[in-house]
Parts: C-alpha cells; sequence; structure tokens
C-alpha cells in the first residue's frame, strides 16, 4: 500500500448486494431531441436539516414522474432517511420531521441506492435545482461513494424564462402556485412538494411548446442562453 493510499480517506463500507445495486445502475442519459412530451423526467424534492450546503444533510426524499405528457401516480417515491445525532432546527417546524421520525427512517445508503434505481437514465427536474444537485450529490457521494451526473433543470429558472410577463423571477414555488392559480392542498414535506412542482413543469411545458421548445435539449439551450442574458450587466 502507497503512503497516498493510506492518506486518502476510505470510501463508505456497503455491503456486497448494495454493491452490486450500484453497479448495475444505469448511466444517465443525456438530455436528447425527442419531445417534451416522450422525455420520463424524475420530479425532485428534498428536506434537509438546513440550508447550509456543506454541513446540512437530506433527512427526506420526495419525487414524482412526469412521462407521455402527465403524472404518472404509479410511479412516486418517498424515504425518510435516519440521521444520527439530529440537532432539531427552525426547519424541523416546517417540515415536520422530529427525532423519532427521523429515528424511523431508511437505513441513508439503502433508501439512496433505491432512490437512483427509481431515476434510472432519466433527467431530473427540481424548484431551485442547484441546492437539491448539491445535496443529493453530497448524501450519494458520503454513502455510497457515487458521483451524481445526471442532467438537472430548474423549474425555478424555467418559469420566468418562459412567463417573463409574471415579472416574478425571484419568486419561490408559492408565488408560482399562486400565479398559476393551482390549487395545491399541501406544501413543505419533499412528497407533496416534488408533486407542486410537477404541477408547474407541465404547465410550463405546455408554455414551452407554444414558444417552439420541443425538446429537453431545446429547452436547456434556451436556459443557457437566458441565464447568459441575466448575468450580462446592462448599461
Amino acid at each position: 500500500m502507497s503512503l497516498f493510499s493510506w492518506l486518502r480517506p476510505a470510501g463508505p463500507l456497503l455491503s456486497q448486494a448494495l454493491q452490486q445495486r450500484l453497479q448495475r445502475l444505469s448511466a444517465p442519459a443525456a438530455l436528447s431531441e425527442c419531445s417534451l412530451r416522450e422525455q420520463r423526467w424524475v420530479v425532485l424534492d428534498l428536506e434537509t436539516t438546513g440550508l447550509n450546503l456543506n454541513k446540512d444533510r437530506v433527512l427526506s426524499i420526495g419525487a414524482v414522474v412526469i412521462e407521455d405528457g402527465a403524472i404518472d401516480f404509479s410511479q412516486q417515491f418517498e424515504r425518510t432517511l435516519q440521521c444520527a445525532e439530529l440537532k432539531l432546527s427552525p426547519s424541523v417546524l416546517i417540515h415536520g420531521l422530529g427525532p423519532s421520525a427521523i429515528a424511523a427512517g431508511s437505513d441513508p445508503a439503502q433508501a439512496l441506492v433505491e432512490f437512483m434505481e427509481f431515476v434510472g437514465d432519466s433527467p431530473l427536474l427540481a424548484f431551485h435545482a442547484p441546492f437539491d444537485q448539491h445535496m443529493l450529490g453530497r448524501a450519494l457521494k458520503d454513502h455510497l461513494g457515487y458521483k451524481l451526473q445526471h442532467a438537472f433543470l430548474d423549474v425555478a429558472d424555467i418559469a420566468p424564462l418562459l412567463c417573463p410577463q409574471a415579472n416574478i423571477r425571484e419568486a419561490g414555488l408559492d408565488e408560482w402556485i399562486d400565479w398559476f392559480k393551482l390549487e395545491v392542498f399541501e406544501r413543505h414535506n419533499a412528497s407533496a412538494d416534488a408533486l407542486a412542482t410537477a404541477e408547474l413543469a407541465l404547465i410550463l411545458f405546455s408554455r414551452a411548446r407554444q414558444q417552439q421548445v420541443h425538446s429537453p435539449l431545446n429547452l436547456q439551450q434556451r436556459l443557457s442562453q437566458w441565464k447568459r442574458r441575466q448575468q450580462t450587466p446592462s448599461f
């Protein structure tokens, strides 16, 4: 064993069964030129111990699938993750996950493998996706030694791109729900927020088609162009 290999931190210790399931996970597919309707999307929401990207941890995962232009209620995912030494934070008052719920949750490594099996090779959608992407990626690395490489699109960017007349670019999910007059009966847990995000995404995909944005790849390109314009200073 070399000195450098001895100095490197060891990866997570996984059972042989989990290692085999990891090896069988689908490689992420690149965004394609298929229609938005044909694409299978996994809409994700996480509840976490807080908003610190480097210190806080994932408490629960909720996800639904959009396929064939509709939410497929036969494809849903929900797991609460065990989290040792959980300290109560103000976020508990929002998502309602207290110590007893966390203690009764799933083993994180097991839950995360199950989630990636659920995702398959599909791209992911989330509201404020960079946060969910970072937190999920860190959890996968810490618990499984797995590198997240799936495409993520941010519904919080798609909405103002396609609906500039709303003039609510920095809005949260609640503001967009109100603007589109969606009837959402539950919020602030991972599954309910994933469902609300999926309902918003379906409306936005309809707007995208009206604006000649017909494929996931085209949508990503339009988003990149729009974000560059937002970052260009105006004189």
